[in-house]
């Protein structure tokens, strides 16, 4: 997995409705959470929910959250319709041989990454760490977790 610090490196990947997004496009506007995962994967399961939350409700000038899913555009429309997910998706299927997966080093999922408006990433993490959410959380100016919600301190991905 890259790590902060490097460049990251560019992809051009389509959406759930065909059309093909680059990266630099997406960092042109601003700061972007690249958020890769799988529809299997539990620990994906658990934080794309608390995504969508800060994603939500992040301030104005904050990154704002894409997600990338290693899975067909049926099977991600109905993980996001079963976990009440409305992130801005992107694909990386085994057709492709996952691309982007691979050019980012990805070996589990979820796997994070802020690229800032340069391309250069500065912050990432894999699985699910609540202090990793909590400081993305503290960037985007966002509560990440509310009284109530089952939070582990982490679980690997």
């Amino acid at each position: 997995m890259l790590d902060a610090g490097v460049g990251a490196p560019e992809f051009v990947l389509r959406d759930l409705e065909g059309r093909a997004t680059r990266l630099s496009d997406l960092c042109s506007s601003g700061p972007v959470v690249i958020a890769f995962f799988k529809v299997s994967c539990p620990t994906c399961q658990l934080a794309f929910p608390f995504l969508e939350r800060m994603n939500r409700n992040r301030a104005d000038d904050a990154p704002r959250i894409v997600a990338i899913s290693q899975d067909s555009s049926v099977e991600t429309r109905e993980f996001h319709a079963e976990f009440g997910i409305s992130l801005p998706t992107l694909l990386d299927p085994e057709e492709g041989e996952y691309a982007a997966s691979n050019a980012y080093g990805i070996s589990n999922v979820p796997s994070m990454f802020l690229v800032e408006t340069g391309g250069r990433i500065s912050w990432t993490s894999c699985g699910f760490s609540r202090k990793d959410l909590q400081q993305l959380a503290q960037r985007m100016g966002a509560e990440a977790f509310q009284k109530g919600d089952h939070v582990p301190e982490w679980k690997p991905g």
